[in-house]
């Protein structure tokens, strides 16, 4: 196998493969409760440790698409992907591991009522919090407005070098399905990180399309 064949395999499995698992792992979401003490623990804590790497190579796989491009859109697109993953794994992490193990600690515990006033200082906190009861997360909303402009900006560098319209249409609607839905887990999640890496796939094939 070449070199350039291997190199090819590694460049497809970060663009496509990162962010389609990070799409099938978002299926497998929990909507949370109105009382989190009923949270269904086990594949709480399981999508949100998976989610602790993929949100950072989901958007390494976006930067991966515009690496070759030395433009002012370009570069903005690194920088903004890079606070995605930044500030969307902080929030995720507090708000779902976080959250977890204190609910996992209160079940364990003799007395769980006793950790509900701690459960809800995190859950509820406007910046890294994750209640779906009132404004959102700062954080999270800093991470989905930066994942936005990011695909926005790697679209734009990647017109100016000749690529069509529809995958790059694809890329920039698929980056605001977790603003539209307000949510990482069905059907925010999975359509923006799926439709990310169908957008991916469509304009690595262009590309290899065009240099054969």
């Amino acid at each position: 196998m070449s070199r350039l064949t291997v190199r090819r395999a590694s460049e497809e499995g970060l663009v496509v493969g990162a962010p389609l698992l990070l799409a099938l792992v978002e299926l497998f979401h929990p909507h949370p409760p109105h009382d989190l003490l009923d949270l269904d623990l086990r594949p709480w804590l399981a999508v949100h440790y998976a989610q602790i790497p993929l949100f950072a190579l989901a958007a390494l796989a976006v930067a991966t698409l515009v690496r070759s491009q030395g433009d002012a859109a370009a570069a903005l697109a690194r920088l903004a992907l890079f606070v995605f993953a930044v500030t969307y794994t902080a929030f995720d992490t507090a708000a779902g591991v976080v959250t977890g193990v204190l609910v996992q600690a209160a079940r364990a515990s003799a007395t769980p009522e006793a950790w509900r006033k701690s459960i809800d200082a995190v859950w509820t906190n406007p910046i890294v919090g994750g209640s779906p009861y009132g404004p959102p997360p700062l954080l999270a909303v800093l991470g989905a407005m930066a994942l936005a402009v990011g695909a926005i900006a790697a679209a734009a560098s990647l017109r100016r070098a000749g690529r069509s319209w529809p995958p790059l249409a694809l890329l920039v609607l698929s980056s605001f399905g977790i603003t539209l839905f307000r949510t990482h887990a069905w059907p925010g999640g999975p359509l923006t990180f799926g439709g990310l890496a169908v957008a991916g796939r469509w304009l690595l094939w262009e590309r290899d399309r065009r240099t054969a």
